[in-house]
């Protein structure tokens, strides 16, 4: 014969622990062990708790358990920009690996009306409502630090190196050599790149990096640098093809190739250079970097990040902190590999007919 489960009545409200703890024949402190997954529960009992709650359709208080484990299985995820393509995967990424281990994601958005700036973080944004934190590339100032340590949760840092924090990352700088060094290897010389960085602006150390990866890679072919053609960008599509229609508008001193410090500037350079009448890759060779979701669509050559790997890193390092408090995770980064993915939006200089391999 099956066990029966006594329901509650509708009109004694929604069920408690305590009709759990009553139908399992167990005490309430089991119960409670039992579907937080604690150890001193046997897989049998923890099984007839798990089965009558979930006919029970009783849910835990997330304030009951967060007063009696410590924990509030929430991690705050802090981003500058969220509606960029970059924070807006990796943000769902994190959600993907949260959820699946039983955590939630509680988001904090610095971003301000002003391009580029942001919100400062503050102890009352974070204060006793996380388990720990990940930070989504962005440097922080010294009160920032400050308030984080005196959190005393874990804190992982994607993208961008936080003194004493376990990061996760690519090499950016690596990342713009590859892709300059692709143009440069089907014999481009007059190559221009967009994506430098503006002053003043909170998110800097990329745009850094990836104008370093592409002057390191000239200088390495002995190929001057045209100043002229280091382009400052706000990084939207819209800027970028801004900028482009003046650096395409003569045609007697136009660059054959554009890198771009990200995708979505390239497809601004693809827009602009459609305007001028110029074919892609005939006229013009344009490389990205990260290989955003549309990057297929338009057939852009770019190096690819793999988001999705770097937001699971970052989810595992922060749980293992957690399972076991002070461990140190600040030798503990993780750099990430690129991957150069070529599609048609390159090709030998002058020569449409050879597209890059």
């Amino acid at each position: 014969m099956s066990e029966h489960v006594h329901r509650p009545s509708e009109q004694s409200g929604p069920s408690t622990i305590v009709d759990v703890a009553k139908a399992a024949g167990v005490s309430v402190a089991t119960v409670s062990r039992a579907l937080r997954g604690l150890d001193r529960v046997s897989p049998q009992t923890r099984a007839r708790v798990e089965r009558i709650a979930a006919e029970l359709n009783y849910v835990a208080s997330p304030t009951a358990t967060s007063l009696a484990s410590g924990r509030t299985r929430i991690v705050g995820v802090v981003v500058p920009f969220p509606a960029r393509w970059y924070f807006a995967a990796m943000v769902s990424a994190i959600g993907r690996a949260l959820r699946e281990r039983g955590y939630q994601v509680l988001l904090f958005d610095l971003e301000r009306d002003v391009f580029d700036t942001r919100l400062r973080l503050t102890g009352s944004m974070l204060w006793k409502r996380v388990d720990g934190v990940i930070s989504i590339n962005i440097p922080m100032t010294e009160a920032e630090l400050e308030l984080l340590a005196g959190l005393h949760v874990p804190v992982i840092s994607l993208g961008y190196r936080l003194p004493g924090r376990a990061t996760v990352a690519i090499d950016d700088r690596a990342a713009a050599g590859t892709a300059t060094e692709h143009v440069l290897s089907l014999g481009h010389r007059e190559v221009a790149y967009i994506g430098v960085g503006r002053d003043g602006a909170d998110l800097i150390q990329t745009p850094l990096d990836r104008l370093a990866g592409f002057r390191a890679a000239l200088a390495d072919r002995g190929i001057p640098v045209r100043e002229d053609w280091l382009l400052p960008s706000d990084w939207t599509a819209e800027d970028a093809r801004d900028l482009a229609r003046t650096l395409l508008a003569d045609p007697d001193d136009r660059p054959t190739a554009v890198v771009c410090g990200s995708d979505e500037m390239a497809f601004g350079v693809f827009m602009a250079a459609l305007e001028h009448g110029l074919s892609v890759p005939a006229d013009l060779s344009i490389v990205g970097i990260d290989d955003h979701y549309l990057a297929e669509v338009f057939s852009l050559t770019t190096v690819r990040q793999d988001v999705e790997a770097q937001g699971e890193h970052a989810v595992a390092l922060l749980l293992e902190e957690l399972a076991e408090p002070g461990r140190a995770t600040r030798d503990r980064d993780r750099i990430l590999p690129t991957e150069l993915v070529i599609r048609s939006s390159t090709a030998l200089v002058g020569d449409a007919d050879t597209p890059a391999s």
